[in-house]
């Protein structure tokens, strides 16, 4: 895809200037979605800890969800395994085709200004608000571990106890949350659940064929 790369290829050369134009505090990361687990080509500052060979996290996944109809996602405010808290905005990139091949994230540190703020709630008596936690790592199936406690966290139980009844809303969240757009992420997902391979296909072809029913 000669126009993705030439995308890709510019953007790696400008984004080191953009970078050093806000600071330390910026980071900018850009992936390539066409290299699956591994889609980070470049980065340039350190917010996150991201290196090349880099996996996508959670709010990438959510954009490869979304497939072609992704949108600009601006000005969200997350935090890193660390502890500190990120505004972030993650563009995606397309081809000349318009399909969505990679993605632009900007990364900011808004650590010390949160601190500010909180403070400031806590004088005026107003409690802050947490914002989530995103998984910015270099190993996917910390990723696929973070998304599925998520869920499992909101079901209260063990996913591996799940009936096949209980088990077709997860299998329908994990979809929405964009899991299975990364390749072999099926197989790591059956034995999470404690299924068979062919087991978990069969239950997200079901999951998949209701949600088109009208």
């Amino acid at each position: 895809m000669e126009t993705a790369d030439a995308i890709l290829d510019a953007l790696e050369q400008i984004i080191p200037g953009l970078a050093a134009t806000f600071g330390r505090s910026c980071e900018i990361v850009l992936h390539d979605y066409r290299r699956g687990e591994q889609s980070v080509v470049a980065v340039a500052g350190q917010v996150t800890g991201r290196r090349i060979g880099g996996v996508t996290s959670e709010i990438g996944l959510r954009m490869l969800a979304q497939g072609d109809d992704a949108r600009d996602d601006l000005n969200y405010v997350t935090r890193t395994n660390s502890g500190r808290t990120v505004k972030s905005s993650t563009l995606p990139l397309r081809d000349a085709e318009g399909r969505v091949f990679g993605a632009l994230c900007v990364n900011v540190d808004v650590t010390a200004l949160r601190q500010v703020a909180d403070l400031l709630g806590d004088l005026a008596g107003v409690a802050p608000a947490a914002p989530p936690t995103t998984t910015f790592t270099d190993d996917f199936d910390e990723v696929l571990e973070a998304v599925i406690r998520a869920e499992e966290l909101a079901l209260a139980k063990p996913v591996d106890s799940l009936t096949r009844q209980e088990r077709l809303p997860l299998l329908r969240a994990l979809d929405e949350r964009g899991l299975f757009t990364v390749r072999g992420a099926a197989p790591r997902v059956a034995a999470r659940l404690g299924i068979s391979r062919a087991s978990l296909y069969t239950d997200l072809a079901a999951c998949r064929a209701d949600a088109l029913k009208p």
